[in-house]
């Protein structure tokens, strides 16, 4: 276990407990913790939970030093380390020069013009989807985007169409997703090997997720083919100088993290500005302007991406007010100084998105959904590091260009048609989980826009 650091105590920080420290407070409202720790302590907060020594830092310059300078003075934090058992030594969990490698070897299924080629099936998907879809309908638009994110994710990197299996799938994850948050809200959290309720909940899912993941994996390695999937291009990717390719066992852990991260994530951005464009009306109107100019009465396509501007706006925004991946992390391996405070071997660094981007000091009128601030120069204004919903320096998500596509692209396939409307009295709060998603989704009444 990590000892008690006591350079850490220059830092100030709410007062400790003997034997959890800070870890009770936190646990109880993770978002609103922060924020009120944020406002009394301020760029840098020293807290404890149980035997960690823990500093959130809330500053852009200091964010910088730890996820670009310093960044081979740390590793993934430990709560990160814990989701090992599911994702394997995956793009988001490996560490030196392993990851490296494995970057190397996953970046040309990223590129901007290969995923480009995933933009149309992202369309029909979307399409199909409301085809069902009727005026007066009550639905839980973020069940809706958890589905049709999933059905996009199994095209995309596998080719697949969503059967029995892949319901099986998603039940799998949401299993996985409802068991982190209970272990990450627990005091004491019991080690992976002991049977408890939880932890058996977990083994179920990833060995089901496990089995048919393996099962694709084996079939594509057997017959060789190409399909124009990501998966195609992982099991064909091979390192320059060495020929390495990916074993199955690397190949298990990064389709396990795409799968994971590429359905979730966007899914509850998507649910977001959804959540945030029936609370502003103006909003909403200057989105479906744009539509009706840019697109007219046809569906979406990726070259309609650049003039597009305000749905990415609204994105943009959506990303600084719920960003799916809340708060980053890392454990320093050596001592460090960041923003002229020390850093021991062993703490861990959290680096808040939700405090971050709600900053008063970089944006005006920090909790107003606002889209159009993304067209008036905001990025040159701020410090580069007072947005980063995708992380940063080497390790910025893989997918940020995929993702910002089809969120984008799914928005005005559905704002050309729907205007989805908070059901009244409805209540959407966010939870802190894996990534800050609605806590009971998003009800919505949909209606139909007038032909265009």
């Amino acid at each position: 276990m990590t000892t008690i650091m006591t350079e850490t105590r220059d830092i100030p920080g709410p007062p400790r407990t003997w034997l959890f420290g800070n870890q009770r407070e936190f646990s109880r409202d993770q978002l609103n913790t922060l924020d009120r720790w944020a406002a009394k302590y301020g760029d840098f907060v020293s807290a404890r939970f149980g035997r960690r020594e823990i500093v959130f830092v809330n500053h852009p310059d200091a964010i910088e030093q730890v996820l670009v300078e310093l960044n081979r003075k740390f590793i993934k934090h430990y709560r990160l380390r814990q989701t090992r058992r599911t994702l394997g030594q995956g793009l988001l969990t490996s560490e030196g020069d392993f990851w490296r490698e494995q970057r190397k070897l996953a970046q040309p299924a990223f590129h901007r013009e290969r995923i480009k080629a995933y933009g149309q099936c992202m369309v029909d998907f979307t399409e199909r989807m409301i085809a069902d879809w009727r005026d007066g309908q009550i639905r839980d638009i973020h069940n809706d985007m958890m589905h049709l994110t999933l059905e996009i994710v199994a095209k995309t990197l596998f080719d697949a169409e969503l059967g029995g299996q892949w319901a099986e799938a998603s039940r799998a994850m949401e299993t996985l997703m409802e068991c982190f948050v209970a272990r990450t809200g627990s005091l004491i959290t019991p080690p992976d090997w002991m049977p408890t309720p939880v932890n058996l909940r977990v083994l179920r899912a990833i060995r089901r997720l496990e089995s048919i993941l393996a099962e694709i994996i084996k079939t594509r390695r057997t017959s060789g083919e190409d399909r124009g999937d990501l998966l195609s291009m992982l099991l064909h990717a091979q390192d320059e100088e060495s020929g390495r390719s990916m074993s199955d066992q690397q190949l298990r852990d990064e389709v396990m993290t795409l799968f994971m991260a590429g359905h979730e994530t966007t899914a509850n951005t998507l649910a977001w500005a959804w959540f945030l464009l029936a609370r502003n009306p103006t909003a909403e109107r200057a989105l479906h302007a744009e539509i009706d100019l840019v697109l007219g009465d046809r569906p979406p396509c990726p070259d309609d991406l650049p003039r597009l501007k305000y749905a990415g706006h609204v994105i943009a925004e959506t990303l600084r007010l719920y960003p799916p991946g809340w708060m980053l992390g890392r454990e320093a391996i050596e001592p460090v100084e960041v923003g002229g405070r020390p850093i021991a071997k062993g703490v861990t660094v959290f680096m808040p998105q939700w405090v971050v981007h709600r900053d008063p000091r970089w944006y005006d009128d920090p909790l107003t959904f606002r889209p159009e601030r993304w067209g008036e120069g905001l990025l040159e204004r701020i410090p580069r590091y007072a947005y980063f919903p995708f992380g940063g320096g080497p390790r910025i998500c893989i997918g940020n260009n995929f993702a910002l596509m089809e969120t984008v692209l799914v928005l005005a396939a559905i704002a050309r048609k729907f205007r989805p409307r908070l059901v009244p009295g409805a209540i959407v709060r966010p939870l802190a989980s894996m990534t800050l998603r609605p806590a009971k989704g998003v009800p919505v009444v949909i209606e139909a826009r007038a032909a265009q």
